[in-house]
């Protein structure tokens, strides 16, 4: 499997929403109008993994002042603060075909990467409580349950710091 990656293009939206609305319910789950603004407004933080040609995942959020995601960022999509020391992580999804071959873990990494050299301190995001492994595993930190009530779920705060040398790691 070669995995290349790439941002977000208008013509990967189709695809994108089929693997959106595959890791998500339908409450938690970005509507098209959304997903199409934060290509627009955001792509330098919407990474797409491909796989001959064709989108495969992606992860996606903008860089906040914020430690912890904030509901009203589902809601509004801001351009990104390149002084905000928090990149957030809104969405990541791999199409079920490709799930635990670490298309994950690798977008997660190469959004690390580019948040650590543009001076980031921090990646932030919430999960719920059957991802937190996972998460883990890609060096996040669990900080408790999230303020959020996005969808009517309950979310944890995940937080990935960048300033040790073992978070260069891909899982």
């Amino acid at each position: 499997m070669s995995l290349t990656f790439g941002p977000a293009q208008e013509q990967d939206l189709d695809i994108i929403m089929q693997i959106e609305q595959t890791g998500f319910s339908p409450a938690e789950a970005a509507s098209k109008e959304s997903m199409l603004e934060r290509i627009k407004v955001i792509p330098d933080t919407f990474i797409v993994a491909y796989i001959a040609g064709r989108p495969v995942g992606y992860v996606v959020g903008p860089v906040s002042t914020s430690r912890y995601i904030t509901d009203d960022l589902f809601a509004q999509v801001v351009p990104n603060k390149p002084s905000a020391p928090y990149q957030t992580i809104l969405s990541l999804a791999v199409a079920p075909e490709y799930r635990s071959q670490g298309v994950g873990g690798q977008l997660l990494a190469q959004l690390a990467g580019q948040a650590q050299k543009h001076g980031q301190q921090a990646l932030t995001l919430t999960c719920l409580q059957e991802l937190i492994p996972f998460y883990e595993k890609n060096f996040y930190k669990n900080e408790g349950l999230s303020s959020s009530t996005h969808a009517n779920e309950a979310w944890y705060n995940m937080i990935r710091p960048l300033n040790e040398k073992s978070q260069n790691k891909i899982l």
